[in-house]
């Protein structure tokens, strides 16, 4: 057995202690998102799995059979850190103060024998560089996928599609409008004048900041794609600043209806619908609607 297992065996419980003391002396522990129990079984489990591994001998190539499973638990442990809310920092501290902690042990072990100590250190150092570079991309990787996940999850939530009376719907807009976000609205569009055998689309832009060339030509797109389906569209929201910014770029809207607020293309859309609604007056309680 190498040196270095042979400590790992012998020394597992004084490196789990001060591996520990290490993690819940950082400043930077969240408590709240991991409990003291919890994260001692976590490294336990580490612990034994590289005892393990490095009991056959190899301790350079990561990539061998013998250390699938402490790949798969640090897998786990990026993977969980990240969905619970973990910082890069606190999830790559994890392996890098496992390796203070071996350290540590070593240096008190071979403190007499200085040439095997810096050959074990150098040894285990860069094992444990390897499994942290693990740990670190297996982070990120969740991580991006927790942010598109949401991401959707936000487009699907800041385009709700309104029935706002029969034939009508509505569809605000919050935010800026790219090319993703276009093909979610048309989608989102098209698919419930399906349901609904609507007729007018009203897109309402007060709350898109900020309207260039591109996001006009999203509109744009939308608009045609609403028409082919036997719908017409209105665009409301269409503040001073804005229109003055379309007229300067040179956009071409003249055949698109639009209207400065959501009210005033809400009453185009009843005009259109052959709708028309009136106040009732309270003396008499007589009112319309047709």
């Amino acid at each position: 057995m190498n040196i270095t297992a042979n400590l790992l065996q012998k020394q597992k419980k004084r490196i789990l202690e001060i591996w520990m003391q290490n993690q819940l002396a950082d400043s930077a522990l969240r408590d709240d998102l991991m409990t003291n129990d919890e994260l001692l079984k976590q490294s336990e489990e580490l612990i034994d799995a590289l005892a393990r591994a490095v009991k056959s001998g190899n301790i350079d190539n990561i990539f061998a059979a013998e250390f699938d499973q402490i790949t798969e638990i640090l897998s786990d442990v990026s993977i969980t850190r990240a969905r619970q809310g973990f910082s890069p920092r606190e999830t790559g501290m994890y392996v890098l103060s496992l390796k203070r902690a071996i350290s540590t042990v070593m240096e008190d072990e071979y403190k007499d024998q200085p040439e095997v100590l810096y050959k074990e250190i150098t040894t285990i150092n860069n094992l444990l560089d390897q499994l942290s570079i693990i740990t670190f991309e297996t982070f990120i990787k969740s991580r991006e996928e927790v942010i598109l996940r949401q991401t959707d999850e936000i487009s699907e939530i800041s385009t709700p599609v309104i029935r706002v009376w029969e034939g009508i719907l509505a569809l605000p807009i919050i935010g800026t409008l790219d090319s993703a976000r276009t093909q979610v609205v048309m989608e989102n569009l098209l698919q419930e004048i399906v349901n609904t055998g609507s007729n007018i689309a009203i897109l309402d832009i007060s709350g898109v900041p900020a309207v260039d060339s591109l996001v006009a030509q999203h509109l744009i797109k939308t608009v045609s794609a609403t028409r082919l389906m036997g719908a017409e569209c209105i665009i409301s929201g269409i503040r001073a600043e804005i229109a003055q910014t379309i007229v300067h770029l040179g956009i071409d809207l003249s055949n698109i209806k639009t209207k400065a607020s959501l009210a005033s293309a809400l009453q185009l859309a009843f005009s259109m619908s052959s709708v028309e609604v009136r106040k009732i007056n309270k003396n008499t309680g007589a009112g319309l609607i047709r």
